[in-house]
């Protein structure tokens, strides 16, 4: 008798079912191979999150150096504190800058001086007029003349850069003067 003809992918063998086994273990390889490349899949993506993990835990561990916390969220609690600290700070700086813009607005804070000769016959500009308005141009210019006999000091009150008594030429320069 002569022996069975073999066919590709077959193992020589005297029964069919060693064909069908031989067989088998083909397709049990494809499912291998389908769970091995899973597999390798699944470790590759675990070995890039626990890459990822570490970067996160290196930066908190920053963000928490010199800290006396256990977790996030009593860093996060602790910021907010701070910030409601700020806030609040914040607000009393804002008051106390409204305070203080009271004050400027009703402060002396515009100057404006003027020397001059008021006679021709007496020498050097020893006569001056200081305008001393506050930001709303109120306020009152300081005049000064200086002669031989003496020193006379004048003073006009002075609102909305205007005056209810007559102004010189140069109370009206050293306004000008003021108001920049």
């Amino acid at each position: 008798m002569r022996p069975p003809r073999k066919r590709v992918g077959e193992i020589p063998c005297r029964f069919e079912s060693c064909t069908l086994r031989f067989k088998n273990m083909i397709n049990l390889s494809i499912e291998n191979l389908i769970i091995i490349l899973l597999l390798a899949t699944l470790l590759a993506w675990t070995i890039v999150l626990q890459i990822w993990l570490a970067k996160v835990q290196k930066k908190l561990k920053l963000f928490l150096k010199g800290k006396k916390v256990k977790d996030l969220e009593e860093v996060i609690s602790e910021q907010m504190k701070r910030m409601k600290g700020i806030e609040d700070n914040v607000d009393k700086l804002f008051k106390w800058n409204d305070d203080l813009q009271k004050i400027v607005n009703i402060s002396i804070t515009k100057v404006g001086v003027v020397r001059f000769n008021p006679f021709k016959d007496t020498g050097g500009d020893q006569s001056f007029v200081v305008a001393l308005l506050d930001s709303k141009n109120n306020g009152l210019v300081l005049s000064s003349l200086h002669s031989r006999e003496g020193t006379r000091i004048y003073t006009k009150p002075i609102e909305k850069a205007a005056s209810i008594y007559n102004l010189t030429d140069e109370e009206q320069e050293a306004i000008a003067k003021a108001m920049g």
